[in-house]
């Protein structure tokens, strides 16, 4: 009788293993070619796609799953290009830095990315924290928690006083200092070291602070803070080790110097120039413009002690510019990644971006395009993600409305898969 039961077992494990779901959808977005189709069914076999058929289509395997998104629009799961999972704008945020452990960080990333991936977006690169990004990677990949596929940054890398150095406005005594290994970089050798660390500490990217920040409790939002020799050493070493090259950067000297010395994206962009539009186009550098943190930082620095004293002009001055750099840059050709900098706002409302995009003068399509396969691109996934295509893994979302008719629809996503498990479906 228990050789019968533990068969019993084994037979009903082998048939889940089996089943497959089929997704009948309404309208089907084909961002390799920039249509909406319409009528399609998508056949999901463990954690891929296994075919897309025409019609409504109905398994004859009475385990296979049949999901009614007739009345919805599917599309691929989005990707953000700049977020920070570790943490969420705040009036204690500056504080937090001192009363948080690293697992409470841990805790609040893991709300945090669960809440990123039901606002539909199931892969992100995460530019920069503590270093809780890399272990929060690894669960989410062994299943033990849940959230978005994570390209990680690990920590960024700055200059002494620069954008992200960990010891900003701290007190003399708590000041120490910081090197290569904490991601502050002084010399050539320490750019160097600061890479093969952040590669060793599981980085799937590096990031650099080209320029000053608006958050930083320090002065300039703009000044260059690497020198040129700085960044080419920074670019070499991170390619001898796999990974490309993020760069924040506001002001436009720091841009001009990370795009000559090889970076591949830009991160903000707001005081950029023709010339270094024109310096991005020759060598197709990507400008991820985080309009949504733009906007947000403006707003919050006008609430009364929000921001520390110091965060409030840079705030003011930067935050209303950068969706007008970004309409400028589109509109001259600069090739665009989708990336919000959520952290920096709440997590889960990275969709606002495509709103924002599309009100700079981007096409819809387009915006979806830099969200999945422009993004897809970027990570090295184009042939696992960003689009819906027979073999890519099942990574699929869906709106109630057609957003390249109603972008507002983004903020509403009703139907989260992420490698064939599905974690919304409303």
């Amino acid at each position: 009788m228990k050789k019968l039961f533990l068969y019993s077992l084994l037979l009903m494990a082998i048939a889940l293993q089996a089943q497959d779901s089929y997704l009948q959808c309404g309208k089907l977005i084909d961002t390799k070619n920039g249509k909406v189709l319409t009528n399609k069914t998508i056949v999901v076999s463990g954690k891929t796609i296994k075919s897309i058929q025409d019609g409504f289509v109905n398994s004859a395997n009475a385990i296979d799953r049949i999901i009614d998104l007739k009345s919805k629009t599917v599309m691929p799961g989005w990707i953000d290009m700049h977020v920070h999972v570790e943490s969420e704008t705040s009036p204690t945020e500056y504080l937090d830095e001192f009363s948080l452990n690293d697992a409470d960080v841990a805790y609040n990333a893991e709300v945090f990315a669960k809440t990123t991936l039901m606002a539909g977006f199931t892969t992100v690169r995460d530019l920069g924290g503590s270093g809780v990004n890399v272990s929060l990677r690894n669960a989410i990949s062994a299943g033990k928690v849940i959230g978005p596929r994570i390209f990680t940054a690990e920590k960024a890398l700055a200059s002494t006083g620069g954008h992200a150095d960990p010891t900003n406005g701290y007190r003399k005594d708590l000041m120490g200092n910081p090197g290569p290994k904490e991601g502050v970089v002084n010399s050539i050798e320490d750019a160097r070291k600061a890479v093969r660390q952040r590669y060793k500490n599981g980085a799937d990217w590096i990031k650099i602070t080209a320029t000053g920040g608006v958050l930083s409790v320090a002065k300039s939002a703009g000044n260059p803070q690497f020198t040129q020799e700085e960044i080419e050493a920074i670019v070499s070493t991170a390619k001898d080790y796999g990974m490309k090259v993020a760069a924040h950067a506001h002001g436009d000297e720091g841009m001009q110097r990370a795009v000559k010395a090889g970076v591949k994206t830009i991160e903000h962009g707001t005081e950029m120039s023709e010339a270094t539009m024109d310096l991005m186009i020759k060598n197709n550098a990507y400008l991820v413009p985080t309009i949504t943190a733009g906007k947000t930082v403006e707003e919050n620095a006008k609430k009364a002690n929000y921001y520390p004293a110091i965060v409030v002009p840079k705030a003011l001055a930067i935050g209303p510019r950068i969706q007008g750099t970004f309409a400028k840059a589109y509109k001259k050709g600069v090739p665009i990644a989708f990336g919000t900098d959520a952290g920096v706002f709440q997590h889960g409302q990275n969709a606002k971006e495509f709103i924002y995009m599309t009100e700079a003068g981007m096409p819809s399509m387009k915006a979806l395009q830099a969200a999945t396969t422009t993004n897809a691109m970027l990570l090295d996934m184009d042939k696992k993600i960003g689009a819906i295509e027979t073999g890519f893994l099942a990574d699929i979302i869906a709106t109630n409305d057609d957003p390249t008719q109603d972008i507002t629809t983004v903020t509403n996503v009703v139907f989260v898969m992420k490698d064939g498990v599905i974690y919304k479906n409303e």
